[in-house]
């Protein structure tokens, strides 16, 4: 073997690993997002959808139900984040005309007839199931939910009143609210709680739990120590010093619990 094949044999190695390692940085999918707008008695929703639109096949799909801040960057990053994993995802506008709040009274306002009412959150959620299931993208047999704070309440709340999808995950969200009934509750749950949040009580960890055993429910509960309310927002420290509420960002309760809803929706979409 000659010096000169020798050389020629070395560059083409060489600019087959860089062009390998340049191929690497290439983002492996497309995102393709819209607002889809529909209406709920005279209110116009506004919601998000994204999903990668160079897989051609339906695919199974998740509603992202916001804190009580409603649809803003943050609910948009985590659905942006299910696409990326092959899903179709919607951010759903629970409060109408794409409305956010600018401040804990805001958010209160708009959040606090939907806890006080049950029935209207479920109205709509379930406006925004309709929505995605008509998506040509989605299998509708295949549709689960995720919420965060205000959000997680929602759902589980929904769910002990018979709402029935795949799988319900509930991050830092409240655990009270409608009544159990055995009969009515037919969906997985998963719950990913902060061991140190302020707004749910130990009592109220305690009563669930009680509660969901009772009926044999199929939901597991994961805690993470010196986690607050708001865990998984970047933004809660900022948050939570602007308006001295207890919540503040966790990186790693964020990574596991984002690990353990990825592993949840893989089972209920089997």
């Amino acid at each position: 073997m000659n010096a000169h094949y020798i050389f020629l044999l070395f560059s083409s190695i060489s600019f087959f690993l860089s062009s390998c390692k340049a191929k690497s940085t290439i983002s492996p999918y497309h995102l393709h997002e819209e607002t889809i707008t529909y209406q709920i008695d005279s209110l116009q929703m506004k919601s998000y959808i994204v999903y990668n639109d160079q897989i051609t096949t339906k695919r199974p799909a998740v509603l992202v139900v916001p804190e009580w801040w409603g649809l803003n960057e943050y609910a948009k990053s985590r659905a942006r984040q299910l696409a990326a994993l092959g899903y179709i995802a919607i951010a759903v506008d629970m409060y109408g005309n794409g409305k956010t709040a600018a401040n804990p009274g805001e958010a209160s306002a708009a959040a606090g007839p939907f806890y006080q009412n049950p029935i209207m959150a479920k109205k709509h959620v379930d406006a925004a199931i309709a929505q995605i299931k008509l998506h040509p993208n989605t299998d509708p047999s295949k549709i689960a939910a995720i919420g965060y704070c205000f959000g997680g309440g929602v759902l589980l709340n929904i769910a002990r009143m018979g709402e029935e999808l795949k799988g319900f995950v509930s991050f830092h969200g409240s655990l009270l609210g409608t009544p159990l009934n055995k009969d009515l509750l037919k969906t997985k749950i998963l719950v990913l709680h902060g061991a140190a949040d302020k707004f749910v009580s130990a009592s109220d960890v305690a009563t669930f739990k009680q509660q969901m055993d009772s009926i044999g429910a199929d939901y597991s509960f994961k805690r993470y120590a010196g986690a607050t309310h708001a865990f998984t927002n970047p933004e809660a420290t900022a948050t939570g010093k602007k308006f001295n509420l207890p919540i503040a960002y966790n990186a790693a309760a964020d990574s596991a619990s984002w690990n353990e809803m990825k592993k949840f929706l893989n089972q209920v979409f089997k």
